[in-house]
């Protein structure tokens, strides 16, 4: 398997060669081009872990996994402009930020690390997806990528919006952003306060913030 990223980091498209029997399971919706003998099959990725994807976070119940027959090649990219990062999955599971999952391969797992405030706040729903197993992944991010590597016992605060993924194994939790008044005009609402030891991936912009703006541009009837 080849692979690389063409058009980064504002409009990146990931372009995989495929050698015969090798494959690669992607989010529904991101296939822009396919050549030569490939064959799909749309499935659940494990009934039961689909269903808690459905019910957790709105994600798809279905997958989508391109096996080539022969020489082959896949195009993917995902719904929003940014950046696409590539991370390997060993012994340690990732955690992902449900938005951010593209598409991965090799014997990888998809399920639901966490869910939480659902509905509570209009703009802090937090789901988090856990790839677990052997393989790598391919994440998607509103702007570019940033990679911070966090030693056992250093903590940041993360923005629940700029967070993209990180390695399991550290320490978190998630709260408000300040006192009540910086909470409820400080912008910026639910963070994460994350503690080392772990690698962590965020995203130069937040969508949810420039939905805002846009709002108020757009006519409403």
């Amino acid at each position: 398997m080849e692979w690389r990223v063409d058009k980064s980091p504002s409009f990146s498209i990931l372009k995989i060669r495929l050698g015969p029997g090798e494959s690669v399971t992607a989010e529904p919706g991101a296939m822009v081009l396919m050549r030569g003998p490939l064959e799909i099959k749309t499935h659940t990725g494990g009934v039961g872990r689909a269903i808690l994807r459905a019910l957790a976070g709105g994600e798809s119940v279905w997958l989508n996994t391109f096996t080539a027959r022969g020489d082959a090649e896949l195009w993917l990219a995902p719904p929003i402009p940014g950046d696409i990062a590539y991370v390997e999955i060993g012994g340690t599971p990732l955690i992902v930020q449900d938005t951010s999952y593209l598409a991965h391969h090799g014997d990888i797992k998809v399920g639901i690390a966490w869910r939480g405030f659902r509905g509570l706040l209009a703009e802090g729903q937090l789901v988090w997806l856990k790839l677990e197993g052997v393989g790598g992944a391919w994440l998607n991010s509103y702007g570019g990528v940033e990679v911070l590597e966090l030693k056992a016992g250093e903590r940041v605060i993360v923005d629940n919006f700029h967070f993209i993924a990180m390695t399991e194994g550290a320490k978190w939790r998630v709260r408000k952003f300040g006192g009540l008044k910086s909470f409820l005009l400080g912008g910026e609402g639910i963070v994460i306060e994350i503690e080392g030891p772990t690698k962590l991936y965020l995203q130069t912009r937040s969508l949810q913030p420039f939905a805002a703006v846009l709002s108020r541009f757009i006519r409403r009837k």
